[in-house]
């Protein structure tokens, strides 16, 4: 079947099988590869991305369903100058990954999550994040960066 997204920014047509995963639309046919693939069943959050601004795990959502849509990967958040989303140079800044395999899916979620809380506190992001896993344990780190975003969208930082 033939699906036409808007990928970052980026129309993107193509010929794929009904039973295309969107997670690999983005990697095979979009050649976009932060996200990961960590479960195919919900369960990790590698494979987070924005469909229509709204966060979901590429893994269950078809190619098919996001036709005619707006996907956002990581690759999609820095300007087009390459200036760091806020949330990605709060990972930078505050060390939010280790091996760095859920930082995709936690950033991406973490961008939604301050586009719906712009001043959660540590609670709600932790809870925020209940679906993402990280499996380094690295979950202080990524809290606070989720922290420090906020407080930079709170500052006038946008990017």
């Amino acid at each position: 079947m033939k699906v036409e997204l808007t990928v970052n920014g980026r129309e993107i047509s193509a010929d794929v099988e009904d039973r295309t995963l969107l997670v690999h639309f983005l990697r095979d046919t979009a050649e976009l590869t932060a996200t990961n693939i960590g479960c195919d069943t919900t369960s990790c959050g590698a494979c987070t991305v924005l469909l229509d601004g709204e966060s979901v795990k590429s893994c269950t959502v078809l190619a098919a369903q996001a036709d005619g849509r707006s996907v956002t990967t990581l690759e999609g958040l820095a300007s087009d100058d390459g200036e760091l989303h806020p949330v990605q140079r709060a990972f930078h800044t505050e060390h939010g990954l280790q091996c760095g395999y859920c930082t995709p899916g936690m950033v991406m979620a973490i961008v939604s999550l301050l586009q719906e809380n712009p001043h959660p506190t540590e609670e709600e992001v932790r809870v925020g994040l209940e679906g993402n896993i990280c499996r380094c344990t690295g979950y202080h780190n990524i809290v606070q960066a989720a922290l420090v975003a906020a407080a930079a969208s709170d500052s006038g930082v946008s990017r």
